[in-house]
């Protein structure tokens, strides 16, 4: 018998103009989900379930963006993804481009466990879903009226930049103001909420991760980023199990997760020494974070960003919410 751990993120690249208060929040959201997930863990829940069950809390919350309070399209709506994965052997369920499932994360789990295939997107994820008989609820309960303010202060920022980033170069020829975050090399001149996800390694050594998202503020119809991605966002395997977070593109470009279990498997390292690794030499000059569990009770956050949402414990009676550095 080994160890439990479990670990949980709510996103990584923080506005350092973060208010206290929303600090708070987030923290407690954390501290809530890790709780939930000890109790499953201590109760012999399988860590493929406590992940799955850890983000429908998170994605039911809107503090984060994933479920309710997800990122807004630049048509206003939200186009929900996620993915979960089974490390033993190495079964997975993604889906993309969700409009009406409460919660994502469940359906990509019926993706793995109730169909021929490992991926569904849009109309096709839709329709399962119904068939499968699971939540469903109008669009509009996943918008929340912070996000309608952000969405605005996005497209105010189109009329004359792309895509909410800020080139180095304004429109008359002046220098933009720095930002600390970039997306593909632009700076970004808006944040917004982040992906949330969870990883979990059981008594038997069982690791499981799962990834849930709305996608970037003022994306574009359509637009897949990492979080659904087997390889990329999410990995398990029988050595470890990882999600990630941050800048979407540099994470699909490193395939992120899998590298943390590649590392380890041909380098023939430890956890900490392999996440380490894929954050200084995988991302190029991208931005990201990820949170990962081994198969012998370890637990390791990592990131390059100004900081993460993030909490973590191990049955050792270690747990810890972090923001910062």
């Amino acid at each position: 018998m080994g160890k439990w751990a479990i670990a949980v993120h709510g996103g990584a690249g923080i506005d350092p103009n973060l208010p206290v208060e929303r600090q708070e929040q987030a923290k407690q959201l954390l501290t809530r989900c890790l709780n939930l997930g000890i109790a499953a863990l201590r109760s012999n829940v399988s860590a493929i379930d406590v992940v799955e069950l850890v983000v429908r809390e998170l994605e039911t919350d809107p503090l984060f963006n994933s479920g309710r309070g997800s990122a807004l399209t630049e048509n206003g709506t939200v186009e929900m993804e996620a993915s979960i994965m089974d490390g033993m052997k190495r079964r997975c369920g993604a889906v993309s481009g969700i409009t009406t499932v409460k919660n994502p994360i469940s359906l990509a789990r019926l993706v793995m466990d109730k169909s021929p295939h490992s991926y569904l997107a849009f109309s096709g994820a839709e329709d399962f879903a119904r068939k499968q008989g699971v939540e469903t609820v109008d669009n509009d309960y996943f918008v929340t009226e912070d996000n309608v303010g952000m969405l605005k202060l996005a497209k105010e920022a189109n009329s004359i930049l792309f895509d909410y980033r800020v080139p180095l170069i304004g429109c008359a020829g002046a220098a933009v103001t720095d930002s600390p975050l970039q997306m593909n090399g632009l700076p970004i001149s808006i944040y917004a909420p982040e992906t949330v996800g969870c990883v979990v390694v059981d008594k038997e050594g069982r690791c499981a991760a799962g990834t849930s998202t709305g996608g970037l503020m003022n994306k574009m119809m359509g637009r897949i980023g990492d979080s659904p991605l087997i390889g990329a966002g999410t990995y398990a395997s029988e050595l470890c199990g990882v999600s990630c977070t941050g800048e979407g593109e540099a994470i699909i470009r490193s395939t992120l997760a899998r590298d943390v279990s590649a590392v380890m498997e041909y380098k023939g390292v430890g956890l900490q020494e392999a996440v380490d690794y894929v954050i200084k030499h995988r991302l190029d000059e991208g931005f990201a974070g990820l949170i990962a569990v081994s198969n012998k009770g370890e637990v390791v956050c990592g990131f390059n960003s100004n900081g993460m949402f993030r909490g973590c414990a191990t049955e050792d009676g270690f747990m810890e919410v972090a923001m910062w550095e």
